[in-house]
């Protein structure tokens, strides 16, 4: 009972901060997202409506925003899952004198600004870029090739930016992946492919799960590089929630929207954690 409380008063300040800076302002953002909005006048006081909630899904464009949305999300996290999972086996399995430098190599990035990474995909991506200059001075191409302001290059800068969170995951969890284990595998005559599909993959479906998770959120919340490499045209609901927020003063749409984004995502987590759990043989 001593160590429950002391354990209770060593988590509560950050429970607390957690729920001061995360629960609070979306219990005050719950009332407001069945409100109605007047254009020119504002929230109307005293008004309450589920019509902010049933344009998300009957209005096609809020739908087709939403449907981008968890296909971009799910896009990047296989991305950085294949990847990822070659970059993190090389790190824990191969030679002990490349371990440090490969860590540095994927951890750099981390230490730069979110910006000027979007800005070097920039250069790299417009029309009259490093990548279309060079593809079309080698003669592979005639004309650019059109890869910003659309699913192409937020998928490509996204999946740079969240990269490094899934090899630390991955990384993570093939370090804990008993050497024995694949070792008695090999030794009954299992091939090296069948030792890495049988015991390797399932015993690091824990890290595959958080990673997955973690690029998952990261990327269906991310608003500065879709608003750079997608333009104000290639809209997903950050982008769509910040301009009901800041441009059209939309206070109940975007919290409708928030609340929206929030449930649906973690409906997804739950069934995917589920879903993998089960096939690792963890549930």
């Amino acid at each position: 009972m001593r160590q429950l409380r002391i354990g209770l008063l060593l988590f509560s300040p950050l429970a607390l901060v957690l729920v001061g800076a995360f629960v609070v302002p979306l219990i005050l953002l719950a009332p407001t997202s069945f409100q109605e909005y007047q254009p020119g006048a504002g929230i109307a006081a005293g008004s309450f409506t589920l019509e902010n909630y049933v344009r998300i899904f009957a209005d096609d464009y809020y739908r087709e925003v939403v449907l981008r949305t968890l296909g971009l999300g799910i896009a990047v996290t296989l991305a950085c899952l294949l990847l990822g999972y070659p970059v993190a086996y090389l790190i824990v399995r191969g030679d002990p004198r490349w371990r440090l430098p490969l860590t540095l190599l994927v951890i750099f990035p981390l230490m730069l600004n979110l910006v000027v990474r979007s800005f070097g995909w920039i250069v790299l991506l417009t029309n009259r870029g490093v990548v279309n200059n060079m593809l079309m001075d080698l003669g592979l191409i005639k004309a650019p090739l059109k890869l910003m302001f659309n699913l192409t290059g937020v998928m490509i800068g996204l999946t740079h930016i969240y990269l490094p969170f899934m090899v630390l995951m991955l990384v993570a969890a093939l370090q804990n992946v008993p050497r024995d284990v694949e070792s008695a595998a090999a030794t009954l005559g299992s091939s090296r492919f069948h030792v890495f599909r049988a015991v390797t993959l399932p015993l690091t479906a824990p890290g595959i799960i958080a990673g997955s998770i973690l690029v998952f959120v990261l990327t269906i919340s991310a608003l500065v590089t879709p608003r750079m490499l997608g333009g104000p045209t290639y809209q997903v609901m950050a982008t769509l929630i910040y301009d009901e927020y800041m441009q059209l003063l939309d206070w109940p749409s975007g919290s409708a929207l928030s609340f929206s984004l929030a449930l649906v995502t973690i409906l997804i987590i739950w069934i995917s954690s589920r879903m993998t759990k089960r096939w690792a043989g963890l549930a």
